[in-house]
């Protein structure tokens, strides 16, 4: 049960204007626990976002030779600066859309004796660090498996903590996103998020839904099972309410109800989990069907640009079938 020292502000209906001044953004949110209640301390309201200037870019001579260019989208925002690609890497054969199973937070904070805060602090920063890389080095999509509908059996105390760390990061967020024009969407059964997590996630994909330089997907109180189980029911609905016959039902259709519909590419290409667990934990089972995957022993806060490189590096290497031969 969740008591808000605040208001609840009705659902989202209208996006922020880019136009309007920042707000300072929010200190770290607080929580306080009291017989499984939790009072939850967020500000519900994003930063108002400022448009980037744009200033022409510095010449190759200064900056050792590398050449770069900035790049304005059709709808106002920045697109990420044009980097020559880490050694070994090809462009055209990045993978448009990575899905990354970011496990092991937990143990890295047992191992250095850090707070639950803390531990997950870290791996919030960390995925933000992958995330600018992506959008760096051409990757369309990120798709980050941040809570599972299965996390909820974890103790009261880590997933209040964790409710507050993804408000946390949504507003710390928001600026960064409107700057460089990166959409953001979060998939999963959000009814059971608390009120204030819902408002908050309604706000920012309203907000950034008309950016295209890049794409995150946060999965929150997410499951393969259920998605595909909610998108049986959509389909099944439109079969009782006349609008397709049974024999209309092929896998299109349930793709098009599956809760990645919101991206231009809804089926990952590489799944990257750490931590040496080798499984998917109910992770876009049905997106997953010709996904490469890659499981990495290190604990996530340990995933370095360096093997994020080798990843791609793997994934580069390898001859996609899709069931054909050889």
């Amino acid at each position: 049960m969740l008591l808000l020292r605040f208001p609840v502000p009705p659902p989202c209906k209208t996006s922020l204007s880019p136009s309007s001044q920042h707000k300072p953004i929010p200190p770290p949110i607080s929580l306080i626990s009291k017989t499984n209640q939790t009072n939850i301390k967020i500000s519900h309201s994003l930063p108002k976002f400022r448009k980037p200037v744009v200033s022409s870019a510095p010449n190759a001579a200064a900056r050792g030779g590398q050449q770069t260019e900035t790049v304005v989208s059709n709808n106002g925002h920045l697109s990420a600066e044009e980097e020559e690609l880490p050694e070994g890497l090809q462009r055209d054969l990045m993978p448009k859309h990575v899905a990354v199973i970011l496990d092991g937070n937990r143990r890295w904070g047992q191992q250095r004796g850090l707070p639950v805060d803390e531990t997950h602090r870290a791996g919030g920063q960390k995925m933000r660090e992958i995330a600018s890389l992506c959008q760096k080095w051409g990757v369309k999509v990120l798709s980050v498996f941040a809570f599972s509908t299965e996390n909820w059996v974890r103790p009261q105390e880590e997933v209040d903590i964790l409710m507050n760390l993804f408000g946390e990061q949504m507003i710390s967020y928001f600026g960064e996103a409107m700057r460089t024009g990166v959409r953001v969407s979060i998939i999963g059964d959000k009814s059971k998020l608390p009120k204030i997590i819902q408002n908050i996630a309604c706000e920012l994909e309203e907000s950034t839904k008309a950016n295209t330089q890049f794409h995150i997907i946060a999965a929150l109180n997410y499951g393969g099972q259920q998605d595909i189980t909610q998108a049986c029911k959509k389909v099944a609905g439109k079969v009782k309410e006349g609008l397709i016959q049974v024999e209309d039902i092929n896998n299109n259709l349930i793709k098009e109800e599956l809760e990645t519909n919101c991206t231009e590419y809804p089926n990952p290409d590489l799944l990257i989990r750490t931590s040496g667990e080798i499984r998917v934990s109910n992770f876009m089972l049905w997106q997953l069907a010709y996904t490469e995957m890659l499981f990495v022993d290190k604990l996530w806060p340990d995933f370095e640009e360096s093997d994020f490189v080798e990843a791609l590096r793997s994934f580069q290497q390898r001859l996609r079938r899709y069931g054909g031969q050889a």
